[in-house]
């Protein structure tokens, strides 16, 4: 399973990012594959990115909300809304876990030979403080004067914008690299502090920041795959938690197994030496009302 896993995200690295004409054309694609949001976190503008950032296309579409209301145009973004609620509806937050680059990234990070630091549970809340704030709110209530928002998170924190978007376009321009100031420097250093904090915490960007991760993961309880503990079969062995990336604690009650942290990397699945997790595909087996209360919770 896990050598799966790993084929899975480099062919969705590649594939994400297969335009590998951007030096001798023009610097971002904007062929029809433009058009289709990535699963994961993979920049609109990096100049090898073949499709769209499904975060930076849910910015655009609340930062133009407001003008469009104006012209007497309402675009609710039926794709871009539709594409993660189908997503995180059948999958839940597996393609953190299987597809995104920068969650591969971060793996890599990981294996580099330094000390280890543990993550602090606190910062598990992070991401849903980024979804509203800076995906949500600033780029719907922050407007110039003609209306427009702004894409606040990719300009203010992403860090694999800076990574693959804002560091090979400095480098491929030397206009660019005249025009870049305060907020380049602000996002390189951003970038460097958290790479370093990859290198000491597993998965530490799609367990404090990462917005994305905070959709998938509201449907991670209630989507068509999910993951079953058996308790009954459990033997306390603690391995599931060992190899776990995101230190879910199941097998003693701490976390449930599905919740928002999962990843859904399976893992545990595949390590667990008496079958105490299942994988399960299906809708859940609840009325209406207890789905929506343990999406709020």
């Amino acid at each position: 399973m896990e050598r799966l896993r790993r084929k899975s995200q480099y062919i969705f690295a590649l594939l994400a990012n297969a335009y590998w004409l951007f030096p001798w054309r023009s610097p971002i694609y904007q062929g029809p594959l433009k058009k289709l949001c990535f699963p994961g976190l993979n920049c609109h503008s990096c100049p090898a990115a073949t499709t769209s950032c499904p975060l930076g296309a849910l910015q655009n579409l609340l930062a133009t909300l407001r003008p469009g209301l104006q012209m007497g145009q309402l675009h609710i973004g039926a794709y871009v809304l539709g594409s993660l609620g189908l997503i995180g509806s059948v999958a839940g937050r597996m393609p953190c876990g299987w597809i995104c680059p920068f969650g591969l990234l971060q793996k890599w990070l990981f294996l580099l030979p330094v000390p280890k630091l543990s993550f602090w549970r606190p910062l598990g809340k992070g991401p849903y403080l980024f979804l509203i704030v800076f995906v949500v709110l600033l780029p719907l209530l922050v407007v110039d004067p003609l209306g427009y928002g702004s894409v606040w998170f990719c300009k203010y924190v992403c860090p694999a914008g800076t990574l693959e978007a804002g560091i090979p376009l400095l480098c491929l321009d030397q206009g660019l690299r005249h025009a870049a100031g305060w907020l380049f420097a602000y996002k390189f250093i951003l970038l460097i502090l958290l790479l370093i904090w990859c290198t000491l915490t597993s998965r530490p960007f799609c367990r404090a920041i990462c917005p994305l991760g905070a959709i998938y993961g509201l449907f991670n309880r209630v989507s068509w795959l999910r993951l079953r503990f058996h308790p009954d079969r459990c033997v306390q062995c603690e391995a599931c938690l060992t190899i776990c990336p995101t230190d879910v604690s199941f097998y003693n009650g701490l976390d449930d197994l599905n919740s928002a942290a999962c990843i859904r990397c399976l893992r545990c699945l595949s390590i667990c030496p008496s079958n105490a997790v299942s994988l399960e595909f299906g809708p859940v087996r609840e009325d209406i009302s207890k789905a929506v209360n343990t999406l709020e919770s």
